[in-house]
């Protein structure tokens, strides 16, 4: 759905009063223009005297940029499924115990779904980071500056789709599940942060 919009069309849905695309879906889309950039940086390595030692390396990258862009793709629509589901869990009736009890039920697991989707973007975004490493080092220095934006994109995507995690483990009420879950998001936006800072350093030392 999301993703058959034009640039304009969704950022005009996502600029409106409706209650999704939001942030989720925002974050998900940084993410696939993060891995799009680690794919072009090894388009523009790909088949280069210059950088024959690297062939094999960079076609890896390539293929796994364009697998990553295509999940991240994929979860925009995900992201606004999943806050729907939440939104429809909400509005079921309350008012017997049997009722209120379904709805409760409802309502866990449909946070539950919700918080997952961007859990799994923060997952492929750390892929995304390791990859603009890997392009910034060894790609063409022409283009190192994209595989720096690469990592500046992806840890920006990660952070925000962590912080879509964090606001539906809230009302999910147990810590039993909710703390491993932010435990290991935590973890994986720490070693992003130092992916990023590292694409960073690596791309100012090849500019000059």
């Amino acid at each position: 759905m999301y993703p058959e919009l034009s640039i304009d069309e969704f950022l005009a849905r996502l600029a409106s009063s409706a209650p999704e695309p939001g942030g989720g879906s925002a974050a998900a889309l940084v993410g696939a223009a993060a891995a799009a950039l680690v794919s072009m940086v090894t388009n523009l390595t790909i088949g280069k005297d210059r950088y024959a030692a690297v062939q094999a390396q960079m076609e890896q990258a390539r293929a796994r940029g364009e697998a990553l862009r295509a999940e991240l793709v994929a979860a925009i629509d995900r992201d606004a499924e999943a806050f729907r589901r939440v939104m429809a869990a909400y509005r079921l009736p309350r008012e017997t115990d049997e009722q209120k009890a379904a709805r409760k039920q409802a309502t866990q697991a449909a946070l539950r779904d919700a918080a997952q989707v961007p859990a799994e973007v923060v997952g492929l975004c750390e892929e995304v980071a390791g990859w603009s490493q890997v392009v910034a080092e060894k790609g063409n220095v022409q283009v190192v500056s994209d595989a720096a934006v690469a990592a500046i994109l992806a840890d920006a995507a990660a952070q925000s789709a962590a912080l879509n995690v964090r606001i539906n483990l809230g009302p999910m009420g147990s810590p039993a599940e909710a703390e491993p879950l932010w435990g290991q998001i935590e973890s994986r936006l720490e070693r992003i942060r130092a992916a990023r800072d590292h694409a960073l350093r690596i791309a100012r030392e090849r500019i000059g």
